[in-house]
């Protein structure tokens, strides 16, 4: 077979024989050649194995796209109440202590700039996403289609948590020097200090790029039930077949 040939494992080509009309496959047909010419549904009236898979991975394109294009917009998180970046717990002494000596602004100035670095990092999200996805494995698609509301969003965190960290953490830091924000919060604590017996010393990268991998995957989930409860999201035929079959509504 040529080394450029698509080779499927036993546990693929069982899921294409089982779904096809019988006729063979040769080694080096693409997987959509494959997909055109499997039925529309299995003999059951469900959507085939690839059906499935493909389903999936169309309907958490949209939604994760969806969701890094709010976010990476100008005040995605700062203009979000459930998910604007405060100061961390371990500074709410201090943000307390400075807005009452006539410094509120110092400490709003280091609030806004910290989710201006979260926006800019929320870029970078959509092509881990994508790669995550383009990953996923027939298991991984009918465990998502039958799991609960939140499936998918649980694979995308343990896909993409550690990716997301590492492609974040300097984007935000370039941001949150881009708008001053280590220097607004260096500020912050170098004012605070000087009325404290105890100093403190918080990463402030790695504290907004937790915060923003949060705000991520709580909107990935927003988007996620939306598509799973709301027949008016399922925007393609593909996603109405999918998640209007029994394998997604009875689980």
């Amino acid at each position: 077979m040529p080394s450029n040939c698509k080779q499927y494992t036993a546990y693929e080509a069982s899921f294409i024989t089982s779904s096809s009309t019988g006729a063979p496959f040769s080694g080096c047909e693409t997987t959509q050649q494959i997909l055109n010419n499997l039925p529309a549904t299995t003999g059951t009236g469900q959507p085939n194995t690839f059906q499935i898979a493909n389903g999936l991975k169309e309907a958490l394109t949209i939604g994760t796209q969806n969701s890094t294009n709010r976010l990476s917009a100008a005040n995605g998180f700062f203009a979000n109440a459930a998910l604007k970046i405060l100061m961390p717990p371990e500074a709410v002494k201090v943000e307390s202590t400075l807005r009452n000596v006539g410094l509120g602004s110092v400490v709003d100035k280091a609030i806004l700039a910290m989710n201006r670095g979260a926006e800019e990092a929320a870029k970078a999200a959509t092509p881990i996403f994508v790669s995550a996805i383009q990953g996923m494995t027939i298991t991984d698609a009918l465990g998502i289609l039958r799991g609960n509301d939140s499936a998918a969003t649980s694979y995308f965190k343990g896909k993409t948590t550690a990716a997301l960290t590492n492609a974040f953490s300097p984007v935000i830091q370039q941001a949150l020097k881009n708008v001053d924000a280590t220097k607004y919060w260096e500020d912050v604590f170098t004012v605070y200090n000087k009325f404290s017996k105890t100093p403190v010393n918080t990463n402030l990268t790695a504290y907004v790029t937790e915060k923003a991998i949060a705000g991520i995957f709580h909107e990935v989930a927003v988007e996620e039930a939306k598509i799973r409860r709301d027949p008016a999201a399922r925007v393609t035929e593909l996603l109405k077949t999918v998640f209007g079959s029994s394998l997604a509504t009875n689980r």
